[in-house]
């Protein structure tokens, strides 16, 4: 994984925050996915605009904790897998 690349949601999928089912989803056109609230907030900003470190740093900042880096660059690898996000260059 870059460390400056920024993870960016595929064009496909349309992120959004589900009432009914109370949770954030990924919409796209052969259906859904229902997200936990950690992978809503890491896929939340993954806008294209901030690499890994910073998305790390704003989680860290937004739950007053430490150390989530392996577990976001982990959950940031699998979502590459499931063609979830693509990554902009730096």
């Amino acid at each position: 994984m870059n460390p400056t690349a920024r993870p960016v949601l595929q064009r496909l999928y349309r992120f959004q925050w589900e009432p009914a089912q109370q949770a954030h989803v990924l919409l796209y056109p052969e259906g859904m996915v229902k997200l936990n609230q950690s992978a809503g907030e890491i896929l939340k900003r993954c806008d294209g605009s901030r690499d890994v470190a910073a998305i790390v740093a704003d989680l860290e900042a937004a739950f007053n904790a430490t150390g989530l880096g392996p577990d976001v660059e982990a959950f940031l690898q699998m979502a590459e897998a499931q063609n979830w996000i693509v990554w902009n260059p730096a």
